[in-house]
């Protein structure tokens, strides 16, 4: 099968725009290049500029594509719905413009469900007037989306509402095909305690978009019972090269190929960004490993 092969600035621990510690966004493209990426993703909403020239400038400098863009926010609070669909138009102009025709679309990690990631039994699910405002807005986020030839496609995340099987089946139950597609990712699927080969088969007739993480096993059994937080668990290194972890790669490698899936694959693996000395060679191992495996 062909596939684009990317990686995205959380693998320097990119997470948000005004973190002191994030690296330049022009270093994040040159280690991108160096490592032998087709592409990335913008990142966090403003770490990147916003003006198209300038992005596409830089990404031309660099032989490098943008594949998607992230609307990463609390989607559930009603308060926050406003500025979350302005930055959706900002967003989705700026990607029409640079040729990128993916909007990924999560709901970001907050205090009361980080400590339950990878806690589905325990963990509290959101009470349905909040769960329908999320929905609302997800569904808003979609019709400016599709307003400029860009599709939303929803990724479960931990930490946030949107992280268990039971939520995004209740999700896409709810959300048409037509108003938004998966995002899925391995290394999410696996912390939510689900396989990521099979939910990939699973959810094959909504899936538009891959993200490849790995996760290092004692690492995720150790702060799952300690419930430090999803950022202090990638503080802590539970997030590793691809090929390095817990993440049957065969498997996934095999269901990729019986459901035809083509396009951009995205490699992602969270740090603290004070550590983003060691992203270098890190992306590197799993750029090698891909291209064994003939991803790219």
């Amino acid at each position: 099968m062909s596939y684009l092969i990317a990686c995205a600035p959380c693998c320097w621990g990119v997470e948000s725009a005004d973190n002191p510690h994030n690296p330049d966004w022009m270093h994040v493209l040159h280690e991108t290049n160096e490592a032998g990426f087709a592409g990335l993703e913008l990142g966090p909403y403003g770490f990147m500029p916003l003006d198209a020239d300038s992005v596409s400038t830089a990404l031309f400098l660099k032989q490098l594509e943008i594949c998607a863009g992230t609307i990463f926010e609390p989607l559930s609070d009603i308060d926050s719905q406003i500025n979350i669909l302005n930055k959706t138009k900002t967003l989705c102009a700026l990607l029409q413009k640079i040729g990128a025709d993916k909007l990924v679309v999560i709901d970001c990690v907050n205090d009361v469900r980080s400590q339950f990631a990878g806690l589905s039994d325990l963990a509290p699910r959101l009470e349905n007037g909040k769960w329908s405002v999320m929905m609302n807005t997800i569904r808003q986020i979609s019709a400016i989306a599709k307003a400029f030839d860009i599709r939303a496609v929803v990724h479960p995340h931990a930490g946030g509402y949107i992280e268990y099987e039971d939520e995004v089946d209740r999700m896409l139950a709810e959300l048409t095909h037509d108003e938004v597609g998966l995002c899925l990712d391995t290394g999410h699927l696996y912390y939510a305690g689900m396989d990521p080969a099979k939910s990939l088969k699973q959810y094959a007739n909504r899936l538009d978009y891959v993200h490849f993480k790995d996760v290092n096993d004692a690492v995720l059994r150790s702060v799952i019972e300690s419930r430090v937080g999803f950022w202090q668990a990638c503080a802590d290194g539970v997030m590793c090269p691809i090929g390095e972890g817990a993440v049957d790669y065969d498997a996934v490698q095999q269901v990729l190929t019986e459901i035809g899936y083509t396009g951009w694959i995205t490699i992602e693996q969270e740090r603290d960004p004070r550590n983003s000395s060691t992203t270098l060679p890190d992306i590197k191992r799993s750029r090698k490993y891909l291209a064994k495996r003939g991803f790219g």
